[in-house]
């Protein structure tokens, strides 16, 4: 837990990806997230939590579905969507808080 404390204390927003392998939605999400990995290289860095293996986590920030995406910066919360976001709403979105 502390280490994704120190994960989403980064200067660079974080955006988290609370998934579930069973979650169809999620599956689509995967190369969408590379899309915006490779559009915005080392400007975002983009996590994947298994809400089965980290339920404690999933829990901590309420995820109650998947998947829900949340974006960090140095620590705080800065937007959050449940289910697929397209990869030029999600860039738009990481661009304007950076």
């Amino acid at each position: 837990m502390s280490q994704f404390s120190e994960l989403i204390h980064q200067e660079n927003p974080v955006l988290i990806d609370f998934f579930a392998e069973w979650c169809g939605p999620c599956k689509m999400m995967s190369p969408i997230l590379k899309q915006v990995k490779d559009s915005l290289g080392d400007s975002v860095s983009i996590l994947k939590v298994d809400v089965d293996k980290n339920q404690s986590l999933a829990a901590k920030y309420q995820v109650r579905g998947v998947p829900t995406l949340i974006l960090f910066k140095q620590g705080k919360q800065l937007w959050r969507q449940s289910g697929v976001v397209q990869k030029e709403e999600l860039i738009n979105i990481i661009n304007s808080n950076k």
